[in-house]
């Protein structure tokens, strides 16, 4: 008997097309001789599936199902493709859970912790793993531009604390554009981050769990044309580069590899994660991990599998396999 599968896509971000996209690419691949595939459209408060005739029939939010010619359907599986809120920060893992359904990303508690990049990064210190110095700020709490510059060397980035495809990220180069770019990542979040800038190349590695294994793909460089991979660099390719197998050393790819294999495991991950990192003569350093990563064909996660010898069907399918 195939599963009624439910491809949940939207949200409620800044990446709302992203999620969108790769909403529509997870249908595309999944096995429809296996699964039976429903794509879920959340758009502020409504939640829906189209039809053959292109009708909306709503969710019904007390238990995750559709009612179609009078048949209710219930799901075995739910594949969340939403990035940002409400679907990589632990609000739906949470509600799933309550609902007793399985889904393809990390649990409620890994979600909400690895959302909020200055509590991931606090955590990860824990394993001796390296990463770059910031000062947490809230928005009823504003900073004294002063007190930054006596922490930092220019340039900074300034970035939402809870948020992914670099939305309201700045490179600040000097005391008057710091002010604006504050206000910039405040537009987005409450709390934001200024975080010191390292030197480097930029390198990703992602992992996915199948059979009681860690698969690590290849590892990729991004090599940006602008100065920083900023969401125009993430989703126009005439504006980075991405390298994979990536041109590094064998000592800076199993750097790589075994950080991420361990924060995999001590962040207790599930399903497709990407962890991000800056490298330099002096060492390895993250900067953040993405629990639902881009999954659009252009995006890094199916070029790593692609390298790997993974197909996007194989992917998907595994994805679902493992709940």
């Amino acid at each position: 008997m195939k599963k009624n599968i439910a491809v949940l896509s939207g949200g409620y971000s800044g990446e709302f097309e992203i999620s969108v996209q790769s909403g529509q690419v997870v249908k595309k691949y999944l096995d429809n001789k296996k699964y039976n595939i429903y794509p879920i459209l959340i758009n502020g408060k409504d939640w829906y599936y189209k039809d053959e005739r292109n009708q909306k029939i709503l969710i019904d939010k007390n238990d995750f199902s559709l009612t179609i010619k009078s048949e209710k359907i219930r799901f075995d599986c739910v594949f969340i493709a939403i990035h940002g809120t409400p679907g990589e920060d632990g609000k739906l893992q949470g509600y799933f859970d309550m609902l007793g359904i399985p889904y393809t990303s990390c649990n409620q508690a890994t979600s909400a912790l690895t959302f909020n990049k200055y509590f991931c990064k606090n955590y990860i210190l824990n394993f001796d793993v390296a990463t770059p110095r910031s000062i947490h700020l809230v928005k009823s709490n504003r900073p004294d531009i002063s007190d930054i510059l006596q922490k930092f060397n220019l340039p900074v980035f300034v970035k939402p604390n809870n948020g992914g495809s670099s939305v309201g990220m700045s490179k600040v180069h000097n005391q008057e554009e710091l002010e604006p770019a504050i206000k910039k990542a405040f537009a987005e979040d409450d709390e934001i981050l200024i975080e010191e800038y390292i030197e480097g190349r930029e390198i990703t590695c992602s992992i996915i769990q199948h059979k009681g294994k860690l698969i690590i793909f290849p590892v990729l460089e991004i090599i940006c044309k602008k100065e920083f991979f900023d969401f125009e660099s993430k989703y126009d390719p005439a504006l980075a580069e991405e390298v994979v197998p990536a041109r590094i050393s064998s000592d800076v790819e199993i750097s790589c590899k075994e950080t991420s294999a361990l924060l995999y495991e001590k962040l207790n991950c599930k399903g497709v994660v990407r962890f991000d990192y800056i490298f330099n003569d002096s060492g390895l350093y993250f900067l953040e991990v993405n629990t639902i990563p881009g999954l659009t064909e252009a995006s890094i996660v199916p070029k790593m599998a692609r390298s790997y010898g993974l197909s996007l069907e194989e992917l998907f399918s595994m994805m679902v396999e493992e709940v």
